[in-house]
């Protein structure tokens, strides 16, 4: 999910505070995943933000985070994500103090 927000924030370099609690639009997060589907190893190696753990299997999370993104936006009319660089648990606090 965080590598998908880089991504999609345009970011050269991995870079956890632009990731935490960055909101992104859904059309944002379904290009960016789209992109780092479509790409060869070798181009997504080359992605300052890429860790190298990731490499092989970016494709596979990009695809499961942009279904799961697309469903849940239609089931509850959203347009935005936030992206976390920490865990649920804090996801649903901050959700939480807002909505408050």
């Amino acid at each position: 999910m965080t590598t998908v927000a880089a991504k999609a924030l345009g970011l050269s370099v991995y870079d956890a505070d632009a990731i935490d609690a960055s909101v992104i639009g859904v059309a944002a997060v379904d290009r960016a995943a789209a992109e780092l589907i479509s790409m060869r190893k070798a181009e997504r190696a080359a992605l300052g933000f890429m860790h190298p753990g990731r490499v092989d299997v970016i494709g596979a999370g990009a695809l499961i985070w942009r279904r799961i993104v697309a469903e849940v936006a239609r089931a509850a009319m959203l347009d935005v994500v936030v992206t976390s660089e920490h865990d649920i648990l804090d996801g649903m606090a901050l959700a939480l103090d807002r909505s408050a």
